[in-house]
């Protein structure tokens, strides 16, 4: 999955953001090694702004060019990002907030749970990933050509907008 996000990476990958929420592609997949199994660990995911800039696509140099300063403040961002750093989050249920025409970071937190201390707000006994492959732009349809073609190419759920051969249509005989 490495080599997928680099190979988006090297595009300017953009992620398609809507109201009731969008499966990402590629998936954030995270294989961990040396937890000690006799504990238990709380696992999180947050988004980042990378910076305080709003941008735009321009077709003429197939790049993102900065636009303006980001139109939200980052002070409910940063309210929510600690609630999400508090709260134990359930991947698959989630919904997260983000702007379009923004560039975002996710990071993924592993965080020690004390079983002493039921508050896992309270511990001090945790690690940060990041990943520099994995920053998107958040758009509400993509700008970038290329960035479509791989994401056909590359999603399987995006099979119905493929190519295929004539060789495996089938002949439809009209009466």
């Amino acid at each position: 999955m490495k080599a997928l996000w680099d190979e988006f990476d090297s595009l300017g990958t953009e992620m398609i953001v809507t109201k009731a929420g969008r499966r990402m592609f590629p998936t954030f997949q995270i294989r961990l090694y040396g937890l000690d199994p006799t504990c238990d660990y709380t696992l999180m995911m947050d988004f980042v702004p990378c910076d305080d800039k709003r941008y735009r696509y321009s077709f003429h140099s197939s790049s993102w060019v900065v636009a303006g300063k980001r139109l939200i403040k980052n002070e409910k961002e940063e309210k929510q990002r600690k609630m999400l750093l508090i709260m134990c989050i359930y991947l698959y249920d989630l919904h997260i907030i983000l702007n379009s025409m923004h560039k975002y970071q996710p990071r993924f937190h592993v965080v020690y749970v004390n079983q002493k201390t039921e508050d896992i707000s309270q511990t001090e006994n945790f690690k940060t990933f990041i990943f520099p492959e994995t920053k998107f732009t958040a758009v509400t349809a993509y700008q970038n050509h290329r960035i479509t073609q791989l994401k056909i190419a590359s999603n399987p759920f995006a099979k119905g907008f493929r190519d295929c051969d004539p060789e495996d249509w089938y002949d439809v005989i009209s009466q």
